[in-house]
């Protein structure tokens, strides 16, 4: 066996505190825009099956039994108590919390008490900015406030993120570098106006102004690559190869060679491990290996991706041990690695390159 350290979960979300029926579960599994095919499940994919893998044991049922009998378990324990027993046998010592997701989710100290885990926060980019038009009545008094938003924000979270929308890197991929005052205010008067029509689509040049707001704040900033690729942001990274930047590229599945790629180009980029490997199921230990060929060790980090579901959380932490056990622990048994090494390295993507790039230790 790999031996590593408890998991430092270095993006994920909150989960739902309410009782979910089998539809409504089944339409949290996947990211999809509508319902699965006639006669088919969202349970009848990688991360269905994974789920039904590792999740039952942790509530007291065999392996990859009847989504109905699981889920008829779940209800029978309650939601407080299956999102306990799925956190808490899931191997996480600390969670990274995106706050800004929508929906009726668990805070970081409910997730951390529920998982017996420490947890930090992770500060969405854009509420900050809805929450400074909401309390603005001048453009001035906006973007005085957005600064203000965002230097209080970087005291107490550990990193910044953007959302999960190609807005970014549509934005980026035109013109990477910082936007200057004058069309700062251009756009957020723009941005302002459309509110107050009851638009809420984002000026790409105030998506760019707190992006390279958050660089300046000195935070790691997670950068959801989207549809796009990361091969959108390529300029994004160059430019801020300069000012102490940490980047770390989210959700690179399945341009995930890409953010490897990057991540071993540039000294301050980093990518995510975690989603693909539980969007992968049975093939992680594959796309591990594929990974570990694309970018130094240290530059990838675990994490669940969890959403919405404490069993995306556990799958993504337990498919993951399990990943590592397989490639880590055959190239040791092979003799391509030493036994050493490959704890080492293991120890390293599980938490130690989080807690380098993140500064855990710093936070007690």
């Amino acid at each position: 066996m790999i031996e590593t350290p408890p998991l430092v979960d270095q993006y994920c979300q909150g989960v739902l505190r309410t009782e979910l029926g089998l539809a409504t579960f089944e339409a949290q599994l996947v990211h999809s825009a509508g319902p699965p095919a006639a006669g088919t499940t969202f349970f009848d994919t990688q991360t269905g099956f994974a789920v039904r893998r590792w999740c039952p044991p942790l509530l007291g049922l065999e392996p990859h039994c009847a989504p109905a009998r699981y889920l008829a378990r779940r209800r029978e324990l309650g939601a407080a108590e299956s999102t306990r027993r799925l956190l808490r046998g899931s191997g996480v010592g600390a969670y990274l919390v995106d706050t800004g997701a929508p929906g009726d989710l668990t805070g970081p100290k409910e997730l951390a008490l529920a998982g017996d885990a420490r947890a930090f926060e992770v500060v969405r980019l854009e509420p900050l900015a809805t929450r400074a038009a909401d309390a603005s009545d001048s453009v001035a008094a906006f973007l005085a406030g957005l600064a203000g938003a965002v230097h209080a924000s970087a005291a107490a979270a550990v990193a910044f993120a953007c959302g999960p929308h190609a807005g970014y890197a549509a934005a980026l991929a035109d013109a990477p570098h910082p936007p200057g005052p004058g069309e700062v205010r251009g756009a957020a008067g723009r941005w302002l106006a459309a509110r107050a029509r009851g638009g809420a689509a984002g000026d790409p040049v105030l998506l760019r102004h707190l992006l390279w707001s958050a660089v300046a704040a000195g935070l790691p900033l997670q950068l959801h690559t989207g549809g796009a690729g990361p091969g959108a942001l390529a300029g994004f990274v160059r430019a801020t190869a300069g000012p102490g930047a940490r980047l770390v590229l989210l959700g690179g599945y399945p341009h995930h060679r890409d953010a490897a790629l990057l991540a071993g180009a540039y000294p301050h980029v980093h990518a995510d491990l975690g989603p693909a490997l539980g969007r992968s199921g049975a093939r992680a230990a594959a796309l591990l290996a594929e990974l570990l060929e694309l970018a130094p060790f240290g530059k990838l980090l675990f994490s669940s991706g969890g959403r919405n579901l404490p069993e995306l959380h556990a799958v993504g932490a337990l498919v993951f041990r399990e990943a590592l056990g397989r490639v880590l622990g055959g190239w040791a048994a092979d003799g391509a690695w030493s036994r050493r090494d490959a704890d080492r390295v293991a120890g390293m993507l599980a938490a130690g390159n989080a807690r380098r790039v993140y500064r855990l230790e710093e936070r007690g």
